[in-house]
């Protein structure tokens, strides 16, 4: 039988080191893939500016709520009902801090990840570290996300040696100042990624632009699997996983395809100086929008904690 582990060869092709010519392949994807415009059926000015707020309801919430599982509204303007709840361990993958209560997630989430593990574990390539999916209800997050709020995402660590102690570290695979991969990066990052973004149900996959480099030099000729990995700010210690809305979800709002191509040829941009001011200015705006409440969907309030 033809499975995932032989699949994950003819993505990959063979990791050699021979570099294509990215700047001669189409590419055409856009620079920003944050989830930042409203849903149709948001509350007037959802989405377009956030409102800060003292007081986050959605992060006293202990428990999912009622009711049939669904991801309403858009990555970062949304909510989760009837979520399901990680185990804190399982076939190749562990819950990394379960101290921060955010291993809920859609159904289908939780699924992807226990496939994931499964899928490193016959691969042998260690444990992943699963960090933050959603909380109990989604919603905003207090800090660290403006996304994760319908359950679709997932922050997961880096393999590096993982499994061995518990708990673990957070493994930077690029050192930022420099823009270079460090001695950690290995190709068990791409061989990870590649089995993720084989999944049917990934959407696109998040990865700092300096790893997003890395693979696009490394791929063979079977390079498709590159077209859902994006580079993004920061992500150089975990990658983020972002799954399509779930077909028992008529209130999720997709986020817009992406561009054909493999993606290679954007990387220019967010690592080239004489485009500094320009991702200064973008990642000002990200940032702007980490912990702050936004307007969300009107059938959130019936799942809205009390």
């Amino acid at each position: 039988m033809f499975g995932r582990a032989a699949l994950l060869c003819v993505l990959l092709g063979v990791w050699i080191g021979a570099r294509p010519d990215a700047a001669a392949r189409p590419g055409g994807e856009k620079r920003g893939d944050a989830d930042t415009k409203p849903g149709p059926d948001a509350k007037a000015g959802a989405g377009t500016k956030s409102e800060a707020a003292p007081d986050n309801p959605w992060a006293r919430a202990r428990d999912p709520s009622a009711g049939p599982a669904g991801s309403i509204g858009g990555y970062s303007s949304g909510c989760l009902r009837g979520a399901g709840r990680l185990p804190m361990r399982g076939a190749g993958f562990r819950v990394a801090e379960p101290e921060r209560r955010r291993f809920f997630g859609h159904p289908a989430l939780i699924d992807f990840i226990r496939r994931l593990g499964r899928d490193v574990h016959a691969a042998g390539l260690g444990v992943l570290p699963v960090g933050d999916l959603s909380q109990p209800r989604g919603g905003p997050a207090p800090s660290g996300h403006a996304s994760h709020q319908t359950g679709l995402d997932a922050d997961i660590w880096y393999v590096n040696g993982a499994g061995k102690s518990w708990p673990p570290k957070k493994v930077e695979m690029v050192d930022l100042e420099r823009q270079k991969t460090t001695a950690s990066f290995d190709r068990r990052v791409a061989r990870v990624l590649a089995l993720a973004a084989a999944d049917p149900h990934v959407d696109r996959i998040f990865v700092n632009p300096v790893i997003k480099r890395e693979l696009c030099a490394g791929a063979g000729k079977a390079r498709g699997w590159l077209h859902k990995v994006r580079p993004w700010f920061l992500h150089h210690e975990h990658f983020h996983v972002r799954l399509t809305c779930p077909a028992d979800s008529p209130d999720c709002r997709p986020q817009e395809p992406i561009a054909d191509g493999d993606g290679c040829r954007e990387v220019d941009w967010w690592l080239k100086p004489r485009d500094e001011a320009d991702r200064s200015e973008k990642q000002k705006e990200y940032r702007s929008r980490q912990g702050v409440v936004p307007l969300l969907p009107a059938p959130c309030s019936e799942v809205a904690p009390r």
